[in-house]
């Protein structure tokens, strides 16, 4: 898990993108600015942050279309995960329940006070790397379950022809030529089949187990999720204490 997350904010009030990448910084996170919509959703293809700060109202693009792109457009599929923390200087439900609709994790009612944005970030931070270690979770049991599967077939397909040719056995005429033929092209064909279904799921089964191989890498249980973050929550704390002191 990377310990310092990027942070991309997209406001298109200077004094703001200055004060957070202050801020932010000093607190150990990776802060890249945008000051309009069009450079802040380049950014995010290019820089594929953890979290987007964003402004709701801003000229050209708004928050509010860079958010419906981000999550309901086919071209920024890769990137619909990134949670987004919206600010807004409105304080209507409405306007609340649209930003949850179009799929904002946070919202946040200016003018902030920078120790609930810090909470609010720790929070947004921890249910996405939660979600993340689920979804981790989900794709090994579907790799376990697939190579069940592959077993499975592998051992049907081979007892069925390996009884075949048993049943020959036991019934073959040694002195019918004709009778050899057969059961000769019939072990051949078998013997073939059986070997080339072995190698594809040979192959299958090599290529399943590395994909498991990279997701135990970065899989961790709950617990070690709670004790990363409680690490991370102490030192942020203290160091919240030394940049608001």
């Amino acid at each position: 898990m990377n310990d310092n997350n990027k942070i991309l904010i997209i406001d298109d009030e200077r004094i703001n993108l200055e004060f957070f990448e202050v801020m932010l910084t000093r607190l150990g996170f990776e802060v890249s600015l945008a000051d309009n919509g069009e450079i802040g959703l380049q950014k995010v293809v290019d820089e594929q942050p953890d979290l987007i700060l964003l402004d709701n109202i801003m000229p050209g693009i708004t928050g509010w279309e860079i958010t419906r792109l981000l999550k309901q457009n086919e071209k920024y599929t890769e990137y619909k995960d990134i949670p987004i923390i919206m600010f807004s200087d409105m304080d209507e439900v409405k306007d609340k329940v649209e930003g949850f609709e179009l799929g904002i994790d946070d919202y946040i009612i200016k003018p902030f006070n920078f120790s609930e944005v810090l909470a609010r970030i720790r929070a947004v931070l921890r249910h996405n790397a939660l979600i993340s270690q689920i979804s981790k979770r989900e794709r090994r049991m579907a790799i376990s379950e697939s190579l069940n599967k592959s077993l499975v077939y592998f051992t049907e397909h081979l007892k069925k022809p390996v009884t075949d040719l048993l049943n020959d056995v036991k019934t073959l005429v040694h002195d019918d030529p004709e009778s050899v033929k057969k059961f000769a092209d019939s072990v051949i064909l078998e013997c073939e089949t059986t070997i080339s279904t072995i190698a594809g799921l040979e192959n299958e089964i090599a290529q399943l187990k590395t994909e498991d191989e990279e997701l135990k890498k970065t899989e961790l249980s709950l617990e070690d999720l709670d004790d990363h973050f409680e690490k991370h929550f102490k030192k942020w704390n203290e160091n919240s204490s030394k940049v608001l002191n």
